[in-house]
């Protein structure tokens, strides 16, 4: 099944079969894909050795009937959907975020039924969807659940809280449970005062600095940390 296959799958399972349905004569969840892949393709960027970035923020531009239906079968879903899309595009591109990838739609009336123009911004944020194995000192890697990220930012906050850059959905763990922090020493992992504490190699520590393997619990979450060399990457 190709990639733009599993996404109508992931369109259906997450919004109802109806939405796709209500594309057939305006514009196609599928087709809005396609563009965003293709915005990928025509601004990577190579700023590195083995390094090409990417944007990551995406604001698509409707018709009004357009916009009226997205809103109506469920504008979050398809976003999260057509997010999941570009990073697995730009996974197996090796493409390289700086920040987390979001969709945004948004109302433009100057555009006909079936029309639309997707905008892109390269926007550093703490933390990025890891497209590669590749780590390094400057942008250590984190494993959640399966989940990896790249920490982009000198700070990183995981917590069950929307106001954390990586949300962890376990009761076990606090809003504002755990801060990464990049620095020049290296990096250092700190509880920031949850309520049931962090664990480092299985330890309960207030502060801890990371070596590469290292394996962080929080709750009954495990985080896995790797490092690796430093490259020549952007700043």
């Amino acid at each position: 099944m190709g990639v733009l296959d599993r996404f109508e799958k992931g369109v259906e399972k997450v919004v109802s079969t109806a939405f796709a349905k209500a594309f057939r004569s305006e514009v196609k969840p599928v087709e809005l894909a396609s563009a965003l892949r293709r915005e990928l393709d025509d601004r990577a960027a190579v700023v590195g050795r083995d390094r090409t970035v990417v944007p990551n923020e995406f604001t698509i531009e409707l018709s009004p009937a357009d916009h009226q239906k997205v809103e109506a079968w469920g504008a979050e879903p398809l976003a999260d959907e057509l997010a999941a899309n570009v990073t697995e595009h730009a996974t197996h591109q090796r493409y390289a975020f700086v920040g987390p990838v979001t969709v945004a739609f948004v109302e433009d009336p100057t555009l006909e039924e079936g029309r639309f123009q997707v905008r892109s911004a390269t926007v550093r944020g703490a933390v990025a969807p890891a497209t590669t194995v590749a780590a390094s000192v400057r942008h250590p890697l984190v494993d959640i659940d399966g989940q990896r990220y790249l920490l982009t930012g000198p700070v990183t906050v995981i917590g069950r809280g929307s106001e954390a850059d990586i949300i962890v959905d376990d009761p076990g763990i606090s809003r504002r449970h755990l801060e990464i922090r990049v620095t020049p020493d290296g990096v250092v992992a700190s509880d920031l005062g949850s309520t049931n504490g962090t664990f480092v190699e299985g330890h309960k520590v207030p502060a801890a600095t990371l070596v590469d393997g290292n394996t962080i619990t929080i709750g009954r979450t495990r985080i896995l940390f790797w490092t690796g060399v430093d490259e020549d990457e952007d700043r």
